[in-house]
């Protein structure tokens, strides 16, 4: 048995500081048992972790030397120049998205889903890259690993043998595609060979999703037929989806009504105002939603942090929060819907609960969620993981 008392902190703000006893993981009622670790929170805000449910490890500069992007306009442009990256990089691809996923726990990340791209310009080594770092992080980080065809399924011959070989060999969770219908040009045949990539091998599925209008809404259609026909409810996910955020009223409660009833659930990076997702809306209509980086210091471009905390306020900013129930129910798209998006453990620091926790400074929750004060002291099943930005990891 493992056992740590968190002395003085205020779980989610509350204004009286508590202590919380944590035994083998799990916050646990009741006196602390003898010989437990005593760690003092001197009064800091104890707040679950965060899910970054949509982030590329393997495309990042993290902690490299700067690197000067050139103009792109599409995504086959972008894609070019993310295999430019690859090449002039000398640091390896492992050590560069462990670098960025520890930021990422310091920050206080308890999971998220990794999009690494597989394209013949790369093989398989993205995957293998980050597949390693997940497993150096496996005692602070839970990571869903994507292989991600981002130069195309059918545009791009060899591709969905790549996707395939991935989900057979087992590294990855989940296979998937990109504009069926703009870029690659083959709706039908880019989905049938994903989802039927994920029919056979038993991995779930994510698309990006660019397509605005009647055009997005055609592809997202198509999702939800074929996970119905396969009965993979639960295991489909549409990340972006531009074409949802100008529904209003009935459009978008039918669409909405849906996706719940085939359990697909949908991802925002917060880009704007006009992209974001309506999370709150799509939430009581039954919607899985979830909250992610993207990219980080890539060819794409110089901006990203990995900071979910960042991410939560960016959310906020883009969906006009202004009142503090507002600002709260961004933390939480952050926290409790990624959390059930990638089938964690719901984390509310009470007894039972897994103990993932972050300590800030602060006066209470939407305060921290305007201020983004640091994460002073960062918890993994009630062990201390990493303190003032650094991963304490051996």
């Amino acid at each position: 048995m493992t056992a740590t008392v968190f002395r003085n902190v205020r779980p989610l703000g509350a204004a009286r500081a508590v202590h919380l006893t944590v035994v083998d993981g799990v916050f646990a009622d009741g006196p602390a048992p003898e010989g437990a670790e005593v760690v003092d929170g001197g009064g800091r805000i104890a707040l679950p972790t965060l899910v970054d449910a949509h982030i590329h490890p393997d495309k990042t500069t993290w902690g490299e030397p700067w690197v000067s992007r050139r103009p792109a306009s599409s995504i086959a442009e972008y894609a070019e120049a993310d295999a430019e990256l690859f090449r002039s990089q000398t640091t390896p691809l492992k050590d560069r998205a462990l670098r960025l996923m520890s930021h990422a726990v310091t920050q206080g990340t308890r999971a998220m889903r990794a999009h690494v791209d597989v394209a013949p310009a790369y093989g398989l080594a993205g995957v293998e890259g980050v597949v390693a770092a997940r497993e150096a992080l496996k005692d602070a980080l839970d990571v869903q690993v994507v292989a991600f065809p981002q130069h195309g399924v059918v545009r791009k011959p060899g591709t969905a043998e790549l996707l395939e070989e991935a989900a057979r060999s087992g590294a990855v969770d989940i296979v998937g595609g990109i504009d069926p219908s703009s870029f690659d040009e083959a709706l039908d045949e880019q989905l049938d060979l994903v989802f039927g990539i994920a029919d056979r091998h038993g991995v779930g599925v994510d698309i990006h999703l660019h397509d605005r209008g009647e055009p997005g809404l055609e592809v997202v259609r198509a999702i939800v037929d074929r996970t119905r026909a396969l009965s993979l409810q639960g295991k489909v996910s549409i990340s972006h989806v531009f074409c949802v955020p100008g529904l209003q009223g009935v459009e978008l409660d039918k669409l909405g009504g849906e996706l719940a009833d085939a359990g697909i659930s949908l991802t925002t990076v917060a880009p704007s105002e006009s992209l974001v997702l309506p999370t709150r809306r799509l939430r009581e209509l039954g919607v899985g939603v979830g909250l992610g980086s993207d990219g980080v210091r890539d060819s794409w471009s110089p901006f990203g942090n990995a900071d979910m905390l960042h991410r939560v306020h960016l959310l906020a900013e883009a969906q006009g929060a202004r009142l503090d129930e507002e600002l709260a129910d961004s933390f939480r798209v952050a926290a409790d819907d990624g959390a059930r998006l990638l089938g964690l453990p719901h984390l509310d620091l009470s007894p039972g609960s897994p103990a993932d926790f972050f300590l800030v400074r602060g006066e209470c929750l939407p305060q921290v969620v305007v201020d983004l004060p640091a994460r002073d002291v960062v918890v993994r099943a009630g062990r201390v993981v990493a303190r003032n930005g650094e991963l304490l990891l051996p």
